[in-house]
């Protein structure tokens, strides 16, 4: 039991330190007045959207930090400027840049070198096209369900600038109560799903039998099933694979959508969950997680589908 909330601690506490620098600095930035200044900065985007002006804002924060754009659409909740529907669209707009972020981070450093310009290219693609679709449908659906309104960040409290350590003291003020709820629900969920994967509850996921159905070569699934765990040192094996002719680029390509297909649930259990439903409940937060997901699986289904059809050609 010790050793699990050691590693329970060890994974979670940056995360809630995270949460932390995000809910504060969106306190600070609202104290200060900042906010009603960022939207003109994503008209180009929202322009073709029926979101409230305040969503537009928070999006410009996501920028810079998912978890601090997400607290903002919390407290514009909060304020009764949001319903449901809207929070949900929002956060999941909110989570488009990380996209280009994990491109950059992750994509160009890391997947591009290991895998190739071909199969480390359609996989940067396969991040630019999620992305791509979550707007298209953020915006269809705002224009399905709602009428076009200007809801925007309150003014009221910002007739004057305050200073810089009034408008902190303030902010902290505010959000100790959110930030302490989030904590704990986030450490009681983690401690919930290292406990149950401790006891073999994910084992549903093992990919091993599948592997031949889908035309891979036997060696392949050894970086098959470690993308699953970690997809790093998946792609770190596979990369080897691909320059001495042990499997083709084709073949690659159906090995990371088949392995991304089992690889987001068990993240999403893992790491997505906690985070949503500890910052926006669990009414909302699972359908944010559910709706984002489920778009992600879709896209990769689908690539997966079309990248068969070729090789059996």
């Amino acid at each position: 039991m010790f050793d699990l909330l050691i590693r329970v601690f060890d994974f979670a506490l940056p995360v809630i330190a995270t949460i932390f620098v995000g809910l504060f600095g969106t306190g600070l930035l609202i104290e200060m007045g900042f906010m009603q200044k960022f939207s003109r900065f994503t008209e180009p985007l929202f322009r073709h959207t029926h979101l409230p002006q305040a969503c537009a804002s928070a999006f410009l924060v996501s920028l810079g930090s998912t978890v601090a754009a997400n607290s903002m659409i919390v407290k514009i909740k909060d304020e009764g400027c949001l319903d449901d529907r809207e929070t949900m669209l929002c956060a999941i707009l909110n989570s488009t840049p990380a996209y280009i972020r994990e491109i950059l981070t992750y994509q160009i450093p890391i997947v591009l070198p290991a895998l190739g310009p071909v199969v480390g290219g359609f996989y940067v693609m396969v991040f630019i096209l999620s992305a791509f679709a979550k707007v298209s449908v953020v915006i269809i659906l705002s224009r399905i369900w709602f009428r076009e309104h200007t809801c925007i960040v309150p003014k009221a409290e910002i007739m004057e600038r305050p200073h810089i350590k009034d408008a902190m003291r303030k902010a902290f003020k505010k959000q100790k109560h959110l930030f302490t709820k989030i904590a704990i629900i986030y450490l009681t969920m983690t401690t919930l799903v290292f406990a149950l994967r401790e006891r073999g509850a994910f084992e549903i996921f093992n990919v091993l039998p599948l592997a031949e159905i889908f035309g891979i070569p036997p060696e392949s699934i050894v970086p098959l099933t470690t993308y699953v765990a970690s997809p790093i040192l998946g792609v770190s094996l596979l990369g080897p694979m691909i320059s001495d002719g042990g499997i083709s680029s084709l073949q690659a390509m159906i090995v990371l959508m088949l392995g991304s297909m089992f690889m987001l649930p068990l993240f999403t259990v893992r790491a997505i969950i906690p985070r949503y439903v500890s910052i926006f409940g669990p009414k909302v937060g699972l359908r944010i997680v559910a709706f984002s997901t489920g778009m992600s699986m879709i896209i990769r289904f689908i690539l997966l589908i079309i990248l068969l059809s070729i090789a059996r050609m």
